[in-house]
């Protein structure tokens, strides 16, 4: 080889040495800087304490749960889920002290909750400001569905409960005369008003309609005039304590009418602190699916064998609905809320899920539960 062969040779391989180089460098441009290792910051907002205390819990420990499935899996792109619980104890006040600690100083990327109604409409308008998603397994009231274009639910509004029990009561069984009792709460009232209106659209007639604080108790007053309107049934919307309460002082007042409830009656405390009292108290509750054994028995070792609420699986599939969008559109809120903007027959545990333009549930099923002698809620067939 002459001195310009060689000289050519060397010229040939810093030539390919400078295009090698610069392809590389334009792939690590294109493929961005090294990820972000830092774990992902979700919220949970429910009440932990308080007369709905056994609500949250159940749901918290599911929450727990799919983080811990998704983290032993990997997580999400590498990064692990840290899931910050705050207790909203079922009011406005409370939720929006845990929903600005939640966003302004831990920087969430999303929110699970609120859990009550009034804990969502309070942090609603904080999400909507902060353009974070906040994605509710529990809060049924109608006014949610206007929250803001960051308010999503895996639950069905109580425009559908209201519209469900009013039809089983005119055209199941038959009761048109009927007396409401309801605790002075967002969840309670948005499910009353519901209710109402469609019975009468049906034909019924509500002979009363008294209403209590949401901590009352002592509702004798109440029920003494529900008693005194000779319903042929009592539909009584009320949280945990409450409902033990009315329940208790019904039985002692001699009111002789069936009484049917709503989906917060589905706590176990209820029924464990009644027992016989609880006895034929009928409920209705949002249809789960069967649900897979392998959770049912997490759950159990979790909860030290309690039985599980019908919103639980539902906050381990906001979870792990979050992770999967999360792991196809990105990490940031705003891939969270176009993610689920664009929900359509997602598959969880407890329910397939599509989303309206709203962040609504498209369609909903109930179910009715009876208390039996011993206090053990069980689905009417």
């Amino acid at each position: 080889m002459n001195e310009r062969q060689k000289f050519g040779a060397v010229v040939l391989a810093v030539l390919m040495f400078l295009a090698g180089y610069l392809v590389g460098k334009n792939a690590e441009k294109l493929a961005g800087p090294p990820g972000d290792a830092s774990p992902i910051k979700i919220g949970f907002i429910g009440p932990l304490s308080g007369d709905t205390a056994n609500l949250g819990e159940n749901m918290r420990l599911a929450v727990e749960l799919a983080r811990d499935e998704v983290n032993a899996a990997g997580g999400v792109k590498g990064r692990t889920l840290d899931v910050i619980f705050e207790d909203g104890k079922c009011d406005g006040k409370e939720a929006v002290n845990a929903g600005n600690k939640l966003l302004n100083i831990d920087k969430v990327t999303a929110i699970i909750g609120g859990v009550c109604s009034s804990e969502t409409l309070a942090v609603a308008p904080l999400a909507e400001k902060a353009k974070v998603p906040l994605v509710s397994a529990a809060s049924t009231n109608p006014k949610i569905t206007t929250a803001g274009e960051y308010t999503f639910r895996f639950v069905p509004s109580d425009s559908f409960q209201g519209t469900f029990t009013a039809d089983h009561f005119v055209n199941t069984l038959k009761k048109k005369k009927v007396a409401v009792m309801y605790c002075k709460s967002d969840y309670c009232v948005g499910i009353k008003d519901a209710f109402t209106k469609k019975f009468k659209e049906l034909g019924g007639e509500v002979v009363a309609e008294e209403g209590f604080e949401r901590d009352a108790r002592d509702l004798r007053s109440q029920i003494t005039k529900v008693k005194a309107a000779q319903p042929e049934l009592v539909y009584f919307v009320s949280y945990t304590e409450g409902t033990i309460v009315g329940l208790k002082q019904m039985k002692e007042l001699g009111v002789t009418a069936p009484v049917f409830g709503a989906d917060a009656w589905d706590d176990p405390k209820i029924g464990k602190e009644l027992k016989d009292k609880a006895h034929k108290a009928q409920y209705s509750l949002p249809a789960n699916q069967s649900l897979p054994q392998e959770f049912v028995e997490a759950m159990e070792k979790r909860t030290g064998g309690k039985e599980l609420v019908v919103y639980a699986p539902r906050a381990y599939d906001i979870l792990k609905s979050l992770t999967e969008i999360m792991g196809q559109k990105g990490v940031g809120p705003e891939n969270i809320k176009a993610g689920l903007s664009d929900l359509k027959d997602w598959k969880g545990i407890a329910d397939t899920y599509s989303l309206d333009e709203n962040g609504d549930v498209l369609s909903a099923k109930y179910v009715i539960k009876e208390f039996n002698k011993e206090g053990k809620a069980k689905e009417v067939k």
